[in-house]
């Protein structure tokens, strides 16, 4: 049986994490196409008019990228963890209500629309796609609350349904698109990071923080509800308030995530189980273990996915699924034998 959690080991798994967390987000900053030095980025020249081509790289071209991979990871696996216990779908993952086809159907509708506008400089796809996401979520809930009020069953069979139908309006919407537009539709669909300014990464990050923050003082009612609705009612827990509260915030920061990176599969889904297998079910250490350790894996996942190719580069929701599909693989039989579906 294992030791019961102490603040002490908490703090010391989290504080490693992010350490580890970090120092990956450094290394990877210094990997690409062109080799840089971080002395040389950090320097200051004795030439203050003279170019200094590392630091422009380190600090306008990956430090950015990077910072966006590792909130989109956090936020994909921070979020699959609460669906996870929420509806005790091992197989649930950010994606589950529809927020993926909902925000695909709000870029397409930007592009093949050929919005012009911006917003504080920025292109409508990624608000679009924030939209669609939240939209989307509104609808599947409102359909699970007039089948039963909240009932997982109701919530599962309205994302399904929703999913579906939304996913045939993308893939005819993507039939009619023209050349660029379906490229450009096709390569958000695949997941991709793009280079984003500071305000952007302001904002989100503090979204995506808040979101996380809110569902880690919810994690200890997370842990007794993932155990049944029936006990966690008997022993004093709104069932009805904290599901409601961990739905919005978990669809809230997978609707950010989605409107920043597109769709990147298996983060919400692999990073979880992973870290429950090490570090076991509860979830006050398993959503911030998850969701730092869903940063490292897009982080380095992205640094592939811009070096494999060079000077092309691949989607990373290509490089996540080669590397999450066999991982799963693997997980999934590893875990039936033991039972761990039936637990």
């Amino acid at each position: 049986m294992p030791a019961p959690l102490t603040p002490g080991t908490l703090l010391l798994r989290t504080a490693t994490a992010a350490m580890l967390l970090a120092c990956a987000m450094l290394a990877c900053s210094l990997i690409g196409p062109q080799a840089i030095s971080l002395k040389a980025a950090l320097s200051t020249p004795a030439d203050s008019a003279a170019p200094n081509p590392d630091r422009e790289i380190f600090l306008r071209v990956r430090s950015p990228r990077i910072i966006l991979a590792a909130l989109v990871g956090a936020a994909l696996a921070g979020a699959g963890v609460v669906f996870q216990a929420l509806l005790r779908n091992p197989l649930a993952d950010p994606y589950i209500l529809g927020i993926s086809s909902g925000a695909g159907l709000g870029v397409i509708l930007a592009i093949v629309g050929g919005l012009g506008w911006t917003l504080w400089g920025r292109s409508p796809v990624t608000l679009c796609a924030f939209v669609g996401a939240l939209g989307t979520v509104w609808l599947v809930w409102g359909i699970g609350r007039i089948t039963g009020k909240y009932q997982v069953t109701g919530l599962l069979l309205a994302g399904v349904v929703v999913n579906a139908f939304l996913s045939a309006l993308i893939m005819f919407l993507t039939s009619i698109a023209r050349g660029q537009q379906l490229y450009a539709t096709i390569f958000w669909l695949m997941g991709n990071m793009t280079e984003e300014d500071l305000l952007v990464l302001w904002v989100s990050g503090g979204g995506i923080a808040a979101g996380l923050v809110g569902l880690f003082f919810l994690s200890p009612k997370l842990n007794i509800i993932s155990v049944g609705y029936h006990d966690a009612r008997s022993v004093g827990v709104p069932v009805e308030r904290i599901e409601l509260a961990a739905f919005a915030l978990a669809a809230f920061i997978t609707a950010v995530a989605v409107s920043l990176s597109g769709l990147i599969g298996f983060v919400g889904l692999i990073i979880p189980h992973a870290v429950r297998l090490v570090f076991g079910p509860d979830h006050r250490q398993l959503l911030p273990l998850s969701s730092l350790t869903g940063a490292l894996f897009l982080v380095v996942a992205d640094t592939i996915a811009r070096t494999v190719v060079a000077p092309a580069q691949l989607p990373v929701g290509v490089i996540t699924a080669l590397i999450g599909g066999p991982f799963f693989l693997v997980l999934l039989i590893r875990l039936g034998r033991k039972g761990y579906w039936l637990a």
